[in-house]
């Protein structure tokens, strides 16, 4: 055993080989403890107030609703670390998660003792980088990106709704989609413009000129 304090980890992972492997490693630590593992797909908060992890290892798509999932967690339980593990290495994914409330950014290419120690080093609340995605900061530093919301056609469509002072019912039927077409939208805006309400989406669309 170990002198060291029992760390309670939380694999969320859609892949099952994955969750796989990273059960057999976290095995190989004494103070590193496999609580659950569980996909995107499931209550992320219910198992999370089932089960009090202490990190939370979660690899995210290149889709709005893993950043979603990272930011709700946040707000329901601040005291869970969250380390990305992921092979996404570009500078919106990056950015995103940790916005969100990812405390670390990992890509799938980390050796054994090094995920060990990020792992540690996430619970104490320390940002632990992979040196891909500290590489990939520093790239769009100097190089910065002439866009900085990733906003697709239709968001901005949807986003120009809004400002307009349509509900989703009226926005439903000015596009021909659903309400929950345009609630899926409004979600992926907010997560990208890294926004809680409306309001505050129009006024940083007409800050920048997104509309």
């Amino acid at each position: 055993m170990t002198d060291r304090e029992i760390i309670r980890v939380l694999i969320i992972d859609n892949h099952e080989m994955v969750r796989r492997g990273l059960s057999l490693f976290l095995g190989r630590f004494d103070d590193l403890l496999l609580i659950g593992e569980t996909t995107l797909s499931d209550d992320i908060i219910q198992i999370c107030a089932d089960l009090q992890p202490h990190v939370v290892l979660i690899d995210i798509a290149p889709q709005v609703m893993d950043m979603i999932t990272i930011r709700a967690i946040k707000q329901a339980y601040p005291a869970i670390q969250i380390a990305v593990l992921t092979t996404l290495s570009d500078t919106q994914s990056i950015t995103s998660a940790i916005q969100a409330g990812a405390t670390s950014y990992l890509l799938k290419n980390v050796s054994d003792d090094q995920l060990a120690n990020a792992i540690r080093a996430t619970y104490q609340g320390q940002r632990v980088l992979s040196p891909e995605a500290t590489q990939t900061l520093v790239n769009a530093v100097i190089r910065p990106s002439e866009v900085k919301y990733r906003l697709t056609e239709r968001e901005i469509e949807v986003l120009a709704l809004i400002a307009e002072g349509l509900n989703n019912r009226e926005i439903a039927e000015k596009l021909f989609v659903s309400r929950s077409t345009v609630k899926y939208h409004i979600s992926g805006i907010f997560a990208k413009l890294n926004v809680s309400n409306r309001s505050e989406a129009i006024a940083l669309a007409l800050k920048h000129k997104l509309i």
